[in-house]
């Protein structure tokens, strides 16, 4: 089983928030790096993987409504792949 520990902390830009996503999870380097993108990757993972979440709220005080909806595509995305489970 795989891992994943996304520290969401000292993210202000999008673009800082998808590459730190495209490293954590080993998205391709053609990531489109926009929240669509992270739907369509994170539903495409096939290997059992555990993402725990932290500094959510921090996320979302600096990107504001992006950051919130950023969260909830990781959520959305493990609802619907059964390999994926939030800690």
């Amino acid at each position: 089983m795989k891992r994943i520990t996304l520290d969401l902390s000292g993210i202000s830009l999008r673009y800082e928030l998808h590459l730190a996503l495209r490293k954590a999870f080993g998205f391709p380097e053609y990531y489109g790096m926009n929240l669509d993108a992270l739907h369509d990757c994170l539903t495409d993972i096939t290997d059992e993987t555990e993402i725990e979440i932290r500094n959510a709220d921090e996320l979302s005080e600096s990107l504001g409504s992006y950051g919130a909806a950023a969260i909830h595509v990781i959520e959305d995305s493990a609802e619907e792949n059964k390999h994926i489970e939030i800690l």
